[in-house]
């Protein structure tokens, strides 16, 4: 048995004309709901002053147990100065704080306040309320069917991207 990583599968030639689509529709989206004015009208809609980067971060320790600084970083793939600068901006306005972290006594993990929790809610309320909106035409049925279909399509993108990560060439040691 062979201890060997597996071979990364290579790329089709061509992606599927559906597939196409779906990028292109992903790509609208993307750009729709991070246009500037759309983050500034959530955020006033909201009652909560923050940024873009902040209000990712936000929702970062909202859906997960408290992180260290470098796990967020990770996981919103940005750098740990990054994270480190918005952690100081949240922690000053009071949405975040720094608690130990229970495995290593040194190191500190980023944890929702109250008052970071109920931003959370307002930002995610105004934006369901938007959104609502937006879709106000579509059955239940077609709701639910997209929302199924998008659950998967990221645990799909989030499966992918472990297995494109764990199948990389270990990178040369700095000399």
């Amino acid at each position: 048995m062979s201890t060997e990583p597996p071979e990364p599968s290579p790329l089709p030639s061509a992606a599927a004309p559906e597939v196409i689509e779906i990028e292109r529709a992903l790509t609208r989206i993307t750009y729709l709901s991070t246009r500037a004015r759309q983050h500034d009208r959530l955020m006033t809609l909201a009652g909560v002053p923050l940024d873009r980067a902040a209000v990712a971060l936000l929702r970062q320790v909202a859906d997960s147990e408290p992180l260290r600084p470098g796990e967020l970083a990770q996981r919103l793939g940005v750098e740990a100065s990054h994270v480190t600068r918005t952690v100081q901006q949240l922690q000053k306005s009071g949405y975040v704080t720094r608690v130990p972290d229970p495995d290593d006594g040194r190191a500190q993990r980023i944890e929702l306040t109250g008052a970071g929790r109920a931003a959370v809610d307002r930002i995610r309320d105004a934006g369901a309320r938007g959104m609502q909106l937006a879709l106000a035409d579509w059955s239940p049925q077609e709701l639910g069917q997209l929302a199924a279909l998008f659950h998967r399509m990221v645990d799909d993108f989030l499966s992918y991207s472990v297995e494109d990560e764990t199948e990389q060439p270990a990178a040369a040691p700095r000399g």
